[in-house]
């Protein structure tokens, strides 16, 4: 979530407001922050990716994303809200990207099946 929230948040307080909007007044500190959130990102997409793999990546939107649809459809937040509309983004893709850090880890407590990188251990 820090990673997510750090990147954008809505209020006002993340790296694209402090950092990606005065654009031309760059710094060393904005840089190394952007390059370190850069860093924090390529992890954890490609983490998600080698666990998940294209195929559990769509049934993972597609699951955060009925259920985003289920939200709406209910009433519990309107789409004129555009606040409460990222926020529940953010969440989804802090979800996806959770499930996706984790998923080698579930599926071998689940299964007992052990991927390829983890023969070592």
């Amino acid at each position: 979530m820090v990673l997510v929230f750090a990147s954008y948040n809505p209020t006002g307080t993340s790296f694209y407001d402090w950092a990606i909007i005065p654009l031309p007044d760059i710094n060393p500190v904005k840089a190394f922050a952007g390059i370190l959130l850069l860093v924090g990102w390529i992890i954890f997409i490609r983490a998600t990716l080698r666990s998940l793999g294209i195929i559990g990546i769509v049934l993972a939107v597609a699951v955060f994303g009925t259920l985003f649809w289920m939200i709406i459809d209910w009433g519990l937040v309107s789409t004129d809200n555009i606040e409460a509309v990222t926020y529940i983004t953010q969440i989804i893709l802090c979800l996806i990207l959770a499930t996706g850090m984790s998923w080698s880890h579930i599926r071998r407590r689940m299964s007992g099946q052990v991927d390829a990188d983890d023969v070592d251990n």
